[in-house]
């Protein structure tokens, strides 16, 4: 049976700023246009934990039983390395999606957008059929696209959403850089697992491009979201805030275009995620002042 700092460590603590980040650059925003409401905020990041959490759990139970995970180079898989039973991980899955639902109800009875619904149906559907189902499209090279709309564009675009009441197109365009901030944690994650999941026969985006390409691909997802923050200076003058996330971006950069491979790609990760909270802070304080 797992124990607790297992189940912890099955919930995968290093991809939460996926979460975070897109919540704190909405309120940010909401913020900023004078529509900051603190409890849709708080429950706003309720729900993108839970889903994420949700999404973690649910990657380790399907990749789990269909053995994709019984050759690990990353950190430890509940299923994969046999310390929890997949249907454990299957009722952890399914009860972190309804605890996301439940809290997601709450905002959308609040802001009477029934719209809404379908919007989180369809990120639960996403976050389940990314590896589960016959057909996963997370084998399909689609995951990162999934990525950049569900843990960028909605959560965004939705955060402010819910305390505004109203769609705003400065909400889309920040959401751009925040998703390929999350894209990149995606994208090193596969990139570390190429070899492996080439030969399980798991098509990330990583196994169709090639180590190489995907390196690039990589850089370019941090470069641009951060070129796309700076941008929007035009219009809130403090995201040259996000410049002070730069030197954060240099190690993780730099060891990926170096061809760092497997184990070594683990510790990329973890200050991926940091640039991450770094940015989104930055980001969601120019934002909040100066829009």
């Amino acid at each position: 049976m797992a124990t607790p700092s297992q189940w912890v460590a099955g919930a995968r603590p290093r991809t939460l700023p996926n979460a975070v980040v897109p919540v704190v650059v909405g309120t940010g925003i909401a913020i900023g246009l004078g529509g900051f409401v603190w409890w849709r905020a708080i429950l706003a990041l309720l729900v993108a934990l839970s889903m994420q959490i949700g999404v973690n759990y649910a990657n380790d139970y399907s990749d789990g039983i269909r053995g994709t995970d019984d050759q690990r180079v990353g950190p430890m898989r509940l299923v994969g390395s046999k310390v929890a039973a997949p249907r454990q991980v299957l009722v952890a899955a399914l009860g972190s999606f309804a605890a996301s639902a439940v809290l997601g109800l709450i905002l959308v009875i609040a802001t009477r957008a029934w719209w809404v619904l379908l919007v989180g149906a369809a990120a639960i559907a996403a976050g389940w059929f990314y590896t589960g189902g016959k057909t996963p499209y997370g084998y399909r090279a689609l995951g990162e696209a999934a990525v950049f709309v569900f843990f960028g564009v909605v959560p965004v675009v939705g955060t402010a959403f819910v305390q505004m009441e109203s769609l705003s197109w400065v909400a889309f365009v920040a959401s751009v850089p925040v998703g390929l901030l999350s894209c990149s944690m995606l994208v090193v994650n596969n990139l570390r697992d190429v070899v492996n999941d080439g030969q399980a026969g798991k098509k990330t985006l990583a196994v169709v491009l090639g180590a190489e390409r995907t390196r690039q691909l990589y850089a370019a997802c941090v470069v641009v979201a951060l070129a796309i923050a700076l941008g929007m200076s035009a219009v809130a003058w403090l995201s040259v805030l996000t410049l002070l996330a730069v030197p954060l971006a240099i190690a993780p950069v730099r060891t990926v275009l170096s061809g760092a491979v497997g184990p070594a790609l683990i510790g990329v990760l973890q200050q991926t995620g940091k640039l991450q909270m770094a940015f989104g802070l930055l980001f969601s304080v120019g934002l909040a002042i100066t829009l």
